[in-house]
């Protein structure tokens, strides 16, 4: 059986096997809860705002209180997990960025990988803030902020499910 490379999961639970099989996707969260992620056949390598200059105030279009987060996990290091990118679109709340975040510890502990990985290029992303969320700097460089929050087997108590559907449960 071929399984398709664009899936999309709805619904958290039963999902972990297709989580665990694709290594590049996207979460997408709206009023602090996890809407869906969906699997894509290739990762992400740029986004609009890094090729045209759209300046700090800048939100993608939609409906508002959507956060994409973009995630791989790279062929040579599939123990890894990259974080790519996060766009929101205007009005979105912290708490969802910080389901997004959370979805992101759960794909990892599925996927058993030892660390997520992320350039922080963005200024509002202070370092107080990913430290917060269990971030530490790694591989400092001159025009680069790296972060890596590490797993090794010890994943954080997650509170899943995260959508909305099975929350009430």
């Amino acid at each position: 059986m071929i399984r398709s490379p664009w899936q999309t999961v709805r619904q958290w639970n039963g999902a972990e096997e297709k989580i665990r099989n694709h290594r590049y996707g996207i979460i997408e969260t709206s009023a602090g809860k996890l809407t869906a992620i969906h699997f894509r056949p290739w990762p992400k390598w740029f986004a609009w705002p890094e090729v045209w200059p759209v300046g700090p105030e800048y939100h993608a279009r939609g409906k508002s209180d959507r956060c994409l987060l973009y995630y791989n996990q790279p062929w040579q290091h599939s123990s890894f997990l990259a974080l790519k990118y996060v766009v929101t679109t205007a009005s979105t709340p912290y708490a969802s960025c910080c389901a997004a975040l959370t979805t992101l510890d759960a794909i990892a502990q599925i996927k058993q990988t030892d660390a997520i990985l992320c350039d922080a290029s963005n200024s509002r992303l202070t370092d107080r803030l990913l430290q917060r969320h269990g971030w530490q700097p790694h591989k400092p460089q001159r025009w680069h902020r790296n972060f890596i929050k590490r797993f090794y087997g010890q994943y954080p108590n997650i509170q899943v499910p995260l959508d909305a559907s099975t929350a009430s449960a």
